[in-house]
């Protein structure tokens, strides 16, 4: 091993950029020239077939099946141009990654010649095995049908492998018996619920609105680690992350990584995938060094929620492509490295009306402002009636130990809103006297004259929040670099929707009993913002004190994916999802048995790993270095030197003896624990004992095998240290 990592270092080491040739276009006029988008659509098919789909893509109606086979030969003509030799639906298993089967354009007809031919039939359906993928025990192993459906509202495209190009339909999942088995199809059920609720809230302020768009904009940060050096260290292969490695002499403490120049080599690779991107209609506009050393982010403008976590999946599977031909490896667990920050994905998410008003953006009269408090408040309230429900959504093994590990974001859910909005809840709240003179500009008298306007990023940032308003939209910091955005926008499109219809429904009743339409809006408003300043926190989301406080609030701080995972299951969320008809109860509980079984196959794959890490490489390499040791005193013995000369190398013998000691007694007991929960039935029972019992002896083995690191000859060390996969760039 020692011998693989020197080779490892010496190819890292001499890597050159790789040249990535100049696309001598303007971005603007290549963009989205991989993708089936509008402009495709409209010179490929006929006016009356465009305007058709057009028209159900805007209003969310059914494609019916002559419109169907219309889009399929435009799309087979348009990809066929392009190169394309095959076809597959595109769709996001609860696997948490994508996935696609591969069909070819050619046939043979009645007379057996080869012809290239794509029906309508095979554009809206596909029926792929839907037993080998996780379906909570919905489909038995038997029974393999499934289906994937057409979603006409993300795009089509064309990816490009070698010299091969596919055309990927994205889709839907679901199994024969209709239940949803993937990510697309409650984040479009609940895009629907929040739309119809947003608009009907939306009615008192503007009639004009007919159409409210969930946007989201997902900022993915990762880690860089040269191939060479991944191949070399099983553990990141394996699970995504290290489980040994002594901290660095340096580290992130200078801070002189973040927005700092971006490595040549890194820079080629960034330049690389973004042109990829633009290509397939991904809107990425930044790109930085982030805090950690090797560790960067890019980010993309706002986009309709559906297509930014396509795009987004997108994203992460082109990244890992790209980095294949710059000799990268791009490491999206949440933590790959201890002492240094993990990674993030943070969902900025707003709303916005089809009459270009976004509703999470203050205006300059009253009125605006008013509708925007309605919104506003409405989100804090319903994070703060679901914060249960919200950690739930981004619980994840990796994303553990993000959360509630001193670093970007705790695992309280709490919101940050800013000094100045904080003392517009407050004027709500303590002015109870309200009296409204209605002119050209609806001038409210309920101390809002006292309150300094509104303005975009009025406020400062808090980085420490999992849950911020950032001027014009709320930012959910808490997702975790590596997964599905869908999970974590489903929950909270769907609250927001469950309690705007809540807030119509409160208000309506005012107003029947005779209250002023603005007066009935306030005073809901202002109940809101009460009851939700619970979870308002301007401090320091990181520190103990915080803790405390958030204890005294009722607020609940749950930093384990197994406990997160239950509120999926409580009769509050089985009503709340059943009422907007997002899950039955049945894909509820299915998708609380998917989570809860690869929580405990992902900690059961890192004690392998770390149990094999440490019995094979660890031990033998430290008793092989001891030997060196002891070999020296007894040279020094034979040179007539007294215990003087050999007192600290026989410390270090001793020293390293414990450690081995402490490995493999703990390796042997965490095996056995293993072995005790791998025979529980209860897979609830099973993951709580990995997290509890199994886990836990994780850190103790690390600290020996790390203090084992600082002793051992560097030269006989077998694993590639942290100052190696850090700054090797």
């Amino acid at each position: 091993m020692a011998v693989l990592r020197f080779k490892a270092l010496e190819i890292a080491e001499n890597r050159q950029p790789v040249e990535v040739a100049p696309i001598s276009q303007k971005i603007s006029e290549y963009y989205g020239k991989n993708v089936f988008g509008l402009e495709a659509m409209r010179t490929t098919m006929s006016s009356e077939y465009f305007k058709k789909l057009s028209a159900a893509i805007k209003h969310g109606t059914k494609v019916e099946r002559n419109v169907a086979d219309a889009v399929a030969a435009a799309m087979k003509t348009w990809a066929i141009a392009k190169g394309a030799t095959h076809y597959t639906h595109w769709f996001q298993p609860l696997t948490g990654a994508t996935a696609e089967k591969h069909d070819s354009f050619f046939d043979l007809n009645a007379d057996g010649q080869a012809i290239e031919n794509f029906k309508g039939s095979a554009l809206v359906q596909q029926e792929p095995d839907a037993s080998s993928f996780p379906n909570g025990g919905i489909r038995n192993t038997f029974e393999a049908r499934g289906y994937t459906a057409w979603d006409p509202t993300s795009p089509a495209f064309i990816i490009e492998i070698g010299n091969s190009k596919t055309l990927c339909i994205p889709t839907i999942f679901v199994a024969y018996t209709g239940e949803a088995l993937d990510y697309k199809a409650p984040l479009l059920k609940t895009l629907t619920a929040l739309e119809n609720a947003a608009v009907e809230v939306c009615q008192y302020f503007d009639r004009d609105v007919t159409k409210v768009t969930a946007t989201l904009g997902i900022e993915q940060e990762y880690f860089l680690v040269d191939k060479a050096l991944y191949t070399a260290r099983p553990d990141l292969v394996l699970t995504g992350r290290t489980l040994f490695g002594h901290a660095p002499a340096k580290g992130q403490q200078l801070e002189d990584h973040y927005f700092g120049s971006i490595p040549t080599r890194v820079h080629a690779f960034m330049v690389d995938f973004e042109q990829e991107a633009h290509k397939l209609g991904i809107p990425l506009r930044t790109r930085h060094n982030e805090v950690a050393p090797n560790q960067f982010e890019s980010a993309p403008t706002f986009e309709d929620a559906n297509l930014a976590v396509d795009h987004n999946q997108l994203l992460m599977d082109l990244m890992d492509k790209v980095a294949e031909r710059h000799h990268f490896k791009v490491l999206l667990h949440e933590k790959p490295y201890a002492g240094v920050n993990g990674s993030g994905k943070h969902n900025n998410w707003a709303l916005s009306t089809d009459t270009g008003v976004n509703l999470l953006g203050p205006g300059k009269r009253p009125k605006e402002n008013l509708q925007f408090l309605a919104f506003f408040a409405t989100t804090l309230i319903a994070v703060y009636k679901n914060a249960d429900l919200l950690r739930a959504s981004i619980a994840s093994a990796s994303n553990d130990h993000r959360l509630g590990a001193n670093e970007a974001p705790p695992a309280i859910i709490s919101a940050f809103i800013g000094s100045q909005l904080n003392q517009v809840c407050e004027e709500l709240e303590n002015n109870s006297n309200i009296n409204i003179d209605k002119g050209d500009n609806m001038y409210l008298k309920l101390g809002i004259d006292k309150i300094p306007e509104i303005l975009l990023d009025n406020t400062d940032r808090n980085r420490t929040s999992p849950f911020a308003f950032t001027g014009n939209k709320f930012e959910l910091r808490a997702v975790g670099s590596s997964a599905n955005s869908a999970n974590a926008m489903t929950v909270l499109n769907a609250i927001v929707a469950d309690q705007l219809i809540e807030f119509k429904k409160e208000v309506d009743a005012a107003i029947e009993k005779g209250k002023k339409k603005e007066v009935a809006i306030i005073d809901v408003i202002r109940r809101y913002i009460i009851e939700s300043k619970p979870i308002r926190f301007e401090g320091n989301g990181y520190s103990k004190e915080w803790e405390e406080e958030a204890a005294r609030r009722g607020l609940n701080n749950v930093k384990t994916t197994p406990q997160a995972l239950d509120f999926y299951v409580t009769k509050s969320a089985e009503e709340l999802f059943s009422r907007l008809g997002i899950y039955t109860k049945v894909e509820l509980h299915a998708r609380h048995e998917i989570l809860l079984e690869e929580y405990l196959k992902k900690i059961q794959i890192e004690a392998r790993v770390l149990g094999d890490l440490a019995i094979n490489h660890i031990i033998p390499t430290a008793v092989a270095y001891q030997n060196k040791l002891i070999t020296n005193i007894r040279g020094l013995r034979e040179l007539g030197l007294d215990e003087e000369y050999t007192a600290s190398t026989l410390e270090t013998i001793k020293d390293i003896s414990k450690h081995i000691a402490i490995i493999q007694k703990n390796v042997d007991e965490m095996i056995e624990k293993r072995k005790v929960a791998n025979k529980l039935e209860d897979t609830r029972e099973r993951a709580i004992m990995y997290c509890d019992e199994v886990k836990a002896y994780f850190d103790v083995i690390r600290y020996s095998v790390d203090k084992l690191e600082l002793m051992v000859d560097d030269e006989d060390w077998p694993l590639v240290k942290y100052r190696e996969l850090l700054f090797t760039r």
